[in-house]
């Protein structure tokens, strides 16, 4: 059987020859012992990892009362067992040495087999806080392990999603730079429909998420159009009608390259792709979807697609004044668009401009 842990008591009291009685008893059981003649010698060695202490009640100067309520003060010393050593007997000074933080009392004079109890059931209830503090604090320096390692996970896990976005960005920037080499105007009016898209997207209160996704799906509206025929695409006349079916046939082409992508963007381009062609009331194509059938981005899409394309030159005609389009377009809401949307387009048209310019 292993033997009772040794603990250190300081033993406080301005009797020289109390203290050293008091010293010897506590070292019969075991512990050992720092003394201590007076409050201010005690509150000093209290660094010296003391265990308990056993504090006389009435001393010159700082009496057990005012020593005692200075070692809770103190933070670290908030759970240091101390048993006042007294013969005062009335009640308020009983009351007092409890709000103090006195954890026990011994009337003088102190019986051996009293003190070893008394001590023996504190010194425990100390030790098995002083494990439970120790556990607290592995357990925190594991945590805090533990939470290092996760951010670190965390950030190359945002990293990589970070490159990965990268990635995506990247391959739609390549999309719409492969049209330039079909068509250097389409290239300009790529990069001007999802800036204007953006411009219409902030005055609907969609979420930043939301706007950033659109700024960038949208500019995959026509990117069927790498499939289309040179001979239909820079034809300077009128399509005939054979050739307008292939013309028409870009916007299911370009949701077909688009599909099957796990990337926000490229889903919402493949969906404008598809229907940025479609009309408020149901006659635009490829699937005559009408109304609210129409996913608002495409619709967004179609106006300043249309405003767009009309304002610049073409091979089959000059570009049309700003002015003349904004007449045109006012007829087609509730027809060709969305006439809500049609409106916020006015609204935010002066915004709408201020792009065309610098990005012509």
């Amino acid at each position: 059987m292993s033997d009772p842990p040794k603990h250190r008591i300081l033993v406080v009291d301005d009797d020289a020859a109390i203290r050293d009685s008091f010293a010897r008893l506590v070292q019969s059981f075991g512990h050992e012992v720092e003394t201590a003649s007076d409050g201010i010698e005690a509150l000093g060695k209290l660094p010296l990892d003391i265990d308990f202490v056993l504090l006389d009640a009435e001393m010159p100067g700082l009496d057990g009362f005012e020593v005692a309520q200075r070692i809770r003060g103190m933070t670290e010393y908030a759970h240091l067992p101390i048993v006042m050593v007294t013969g005062l007997t009335r009640p308020e000074d009983r009351r007092r040495a409890l709000e103090v933080g006195i954890n026990d009392f011994i009337n003088k004079p102190v019986e051996r087999d009293e003190l070893w109890l008394r001590m023996k059931w504190l010194l425990e209830l100390k030790t098995t806080h002083d494990r439970l503090r120790a556990h607290e604090a592995e357990l925190e320096l594991v945590i805090e392990r533990k939470t290092r390692a996760l951010r670190a996970a965390l950030d190359e896990m945002i990293q990589a999603r970070r490159l990965v976005h990268e990635a995506q960005m990247d391959t739609i920037r390549r999309l719409t730079i492969a049209a330039e080499f079909k068509d250097p105007d389409t290239a300009g009016h790529i990069e001007r429909i999802g800036l204007y898209s953006e411009v219409m997207a902030r005055k609907l209160g969609l979420s930043p998420g939301e706007v950033e996704t659109l700024r960038h799906a949208a500019t995959m509206h026509d990117v069927g159009k790498i499939a289309t025929p040179d001979r239909v695409l820079l034809k300077p006349g009128k399509l005939d009608d054979d050739e307008w079916v292939v013309m028409q046939s870009h916007a299911s082409v370009g949701g077909d390259m688009l599909a099957g992508s796990m990337s926000p963007e490229l889903q919402m381009g493949e969906m404008i792709a598809r229907t940025h062609h479609e009309k408020w009331d149901g006659s635009g194509y490829p699937a005559a979807l009408a109304g609210d059938a129409i996913p608002v981005e495409s619709r967004i899409c179609a106006i300043v697609d249309f405003y767009d394309a009309l304002t610049m030159d073409r091979p089959y005609r000059a570009a049309v004044p700003f002015d003349e389009v904004l007449e045109i377009m006012r007829g087609m809401g509730g027809t060709h668009f969305d006439p809500d949307l049609l409106d916020t387009f006015f609204e935010v048209f002066d915004d709408i401009r201020k792009v065309q310019t610098t990005h012509s």
